[in-house]
């Protein structure tokens, strides 16, 4: 690419606006009245390099637009993956395809369709998060560097075009003798309001409040953390939040944990307030009925020894606890976390009854977990369950299980007695009994029921908080670094006894040009002149 040599005899790159040693104008083009000083006028990449596919990637990524698009995007998808519940959070029995479509019906079919209901887990939406925080760093390493090199590179001696179109302007003037007590007073002044002084002969450089031109750039660097810690969700062991549903006396891996700890539900209970417990409470449960007070399970922690494959893990106890709401089972990183529960059918006792009599030749009772296949009941009576519903429905005429949950349970029983040698069959539900092949002389007849309660548990691991936080307060401070301070600089320069000077700020001209006016106020200086109000004159007159 070819350099640019400014009179001055500096050599800039190709691209640079303004000379990066006098700031003379290099680019003819730029007619403007007021100099464009948001990168100084140094060259960006982006703007110099378009001819590779590579320039071609960074010029799209460098552009803010671009970068703002992407986070628009990246907010309307995670709001759609609110509408509808994600699967991991759903314990389904059924495909989630099947599930979206009956549940939402055909906007559940396009929402499946769309992977929004693995959103957040997803290979799109983490490319789309990566997409972002490459856009942040092209975007930042396009500016930043070029700035960088300009503010250290400054130098007190500037072009007089240079200071002709800075914002604020001023030129007068003087007389040998005061010129030199003028610029003396005028650089004690800048003193006392605490800038840096830079001198190269009659040229004078006063700056300070420079880191502040760094602050959106510290914003990128935290959105960034940010958005790294986002992703870490996504690679094992930094982030787990699994769901389990656990029985009364059962005991089971807990998620996330590659097997190496199990848990054991020993009890779930409900507590609810009485009129003892407090005075408060008398109206309410007149009014109300039970109000509950806790939720508790009582569990067993244990953590597996190594084991070879095929065998039964060994597990070694680690600690009783009893987990509450807002008071989870701490271990190694990870919180279960008391959530919800369920009451469930655990067995049902049946009898078998001769329909005329009403007599019982003896009881049935299945574990629903695992009904055995053959029930005997001596003397000859014998029972065998030929098919179990756990959730049963009749679909297109013919019987079947909704779920593997025993919600309704429902048998298909042949009954053998000693004057039923071939047995009679007999379909057996909790709402009702069907012969299918006419009356029969025996039923089964529902006894009673046993019950139990399943623990809802939320595992949850996030090894990504700290890298969150320490983003966030990164962001922050570029918002407080870039929002409560501004870059200001002064030049002064004589040149044949022509006094002029000039001042640029990032923000808050206001404030600006009311502390310049302090500096030269007494100096026999004239007041800056603000040129952006001249030149809206300008406009307007013509």
């Amino acid at each position: 690419m070819k350099e640019i040599k400014c009179e001055c005899g500096h050599v800039n790159p190709n691209g640079t606006v303004l000379c990066e040693s006098c700031g003379k104008v290099l680019d003819e083009k730029q007619q403007q009245p007021i100099l464009d000083m948001r990168y100084e006028g140094t060259a960006r990449r982006s703007q110099t390099y378009k001819r590779t596919i590579i320039d071609k990637i960074w010029n799209f990524f460098s552009s803010v637009k671009v970068g703002v698009a992407l986070i628009i995007i990246t907010l309307i998808v995670s709001a759609l993956g609110t509408i509808f519940p994600q699967e991991k959070h759903l314990s389904l029995t059924v495909p989630a395809e099947i599930y979206y479509k009956e549940r939402y019906g055909w906007f559940g079919k396009v929402y499946y369709a769309l992977g929004f209901h693995d959103l957040y887990g997803s290979l799109w939406y983490e490319l789309l998060i990566a997409s972002i925080g490459v856009s942040l760093v092209i975007c930042s390493l396009d500016r930043a560097i070029p700035l960088y090199r300009a503010l250290k590179k400054q130098k007190p001696k500037k072009h007089v075009s240079f200071l002709k179109r800075q914002r604020l302007f001023a030129e007068t003037d003087l007389h040998d003798a005061d010129e030199k007590d003028t610029f003396n007073l005028l650089k004690e002044r800048l003193v006392n309001k605490r800038y840096r002084i830079m001198e190269d002969g009659e040229n004078l450089l006063a700056e300070k409040g420079r880191f502040s031109r760094w602050g959106p750039y510290v914003n990128h660097i935290g959105l960034i953390i940010v958005l790294i810690g986002v992703m870490l969700r996504s690679v094992p062991g930094f982030y787990v939040d699994e769901w389990m549903m656990i029985k009364e006396g059962e005991t089971k891996t807990i998620p996330g944990t590659d097997k190496q700890y199990y848990l054991t539900n020993h009890q779930f209970l409900i507590e609810t307030y009485d009129e003892n417990d407090n005075e408060a409470y008398k109206e309410a449960l007149e009014n109300q009925g039970a109000i509950v007070k806790n939720y508790q399970s009582n569990v067993t922690l244990y953590k597996a020894s190594e084991s070879l494959p095929g065998e039964e893990p060994k597990l070694t106890k680690l600690k009783d606890y009893e987990i509450r709401v807002n008071e989870p089972l701490t271990f190694d990183g990870f919180s279960i976390y008391q959530m919800t529960y369920k009451n469930e059918l655990k067995s049902m006792t049946f009898g078998l009854m001769e329909k005329d009599t009403n007599e019982i030749f003896g009881q049935v009772t299945i574990d629903l977990d695992g009904p055995k296949r053959i029930y005997d009941l001596g003397n000859g009576y014998q029972v065998e369950i030929l098919s179990y519903f756990p959730d049963f429905e009749f679909s297109n005429g013919e019987p079947s299980t909704k779920s593997g949950d025993p919600n309704n349970p429902a048998f298909a029983f042949k009954m053998i007695t000693p004057d039923k040698r071939d047995g009679e069959l007999s379909f057996t539900s909790i709402q009702q009994t069907i012969e299918p092949f006419g009356e029969n002389k025996y039923k089964m007849v529902f006894q009673g029921a046993d019950t139990v309660y399943y623990s809802g548990l939320t595992v949850r691991k996030n090894e990504t908080l700290w890298i969150l936080a320490l983003g966030g307060t990164i962001f922050l401070i570029g918002v407080i670094q870039g929002s409560f301070w501004y870059h200001r600089r002064i030049w002064v320069k004589v040149v044949d006894n022509r006094f002029y000077i000039a001042g640029h700020t990032n923000k808050n001209w206001f404030g600006f040009q009311k502390e310049i006016d302090e500096i030269v106020d007494g100096t026999g200086l004239p007041f800056l002149i603000d040129q952006s109000k001249k030149s809206r004159e300008k406009v307007n007159e013509g």
